[in-house]
């Protein structure tokens, strides 16, 4: 029976925080490895272009799916980590992506909110899966800022997309590691501040 992704998330939030111990992750939650695995002298996340669609000021919200009720559900989920692979606590995370049918609202906050991770780096977000438009693959959008730290601005990508090799912005080493569930898929990546 494959986990739903109430289940698959419950886990991910009951396992136990990143133990720095020989710099290297502890066993990730459960059915997801962590992406990037953390090693010494990681590099961190690559950023990349915010692009025209992003909207300053987004609401805190975790729970995107009201927005677009009739979307394929998705939670993203991963942890903030430092490059010794610790975690990184009260960072701000912010996400905004297109609808279903690859549209942006550039005039609300329809499918954009930022939340602060946990005391163990965690961060999720309950929401649907993207619709593709011309010219680009399907994809997340993501800021991420310590405190009092750079942003980090980058995008999310899905593995096995067919325009993936198409899309000139795509990078690999930004692809979520996704598993489908009864109820909708589960992403995750884990984001390596500099």
């Amino acid at each position: 029976m494959t986990p739903s992704r109430r289940r698959v998330l419950a886990a991910f939030l009951a396992a136990p925080g990143l133990p720095f111990a020989g710099r290297a992750l502890a066993a990730p939650p459960p059915l997801l490895a962590a992406t990037p695995a953390c090693a010494d002298d990681d590099d961190p996340t690559p950023a990349q272009t915010e692009g025209p669609y992003f909207t300053p000021d987004s609401p805190p919200k975790r729970d995107f799916a009201a927005d677009a009720p009739g979307g394929e559900r998705m939670t993203i989920a991963g942890f903030v980590l430092d490059r010794d692979c610790r975690p990184v606590a009260e960072a701000l995370i912010e996400l905004w992506h297109a609808d279903p049918a690859g549209e942006y609202d550039n005039t609300g906050y329809r499918l954009r909110g930022h939340q602060f991770s946990d005391a163990e780096g965690r961060w999720w977000f309950d929401t649907v899966v993207p619709g593709l438009y011309p010219g680009r693959t399907r994809h997340f959008h993501v800021k991420v800022q310590r405190r009092g730290g750079r942003v980090l601005t980058t995008q999310l990508y899905f593995p096995g997309e067919p325009d993936n090799a198409a899309d000139g912005i795509y990078d690999a080493a930004l692809l979520m590691q996704v598993d489908s569930s009864p109820d909708g898929r589960f992403g995750r990546y884990d984001f390596v501040l500099g």
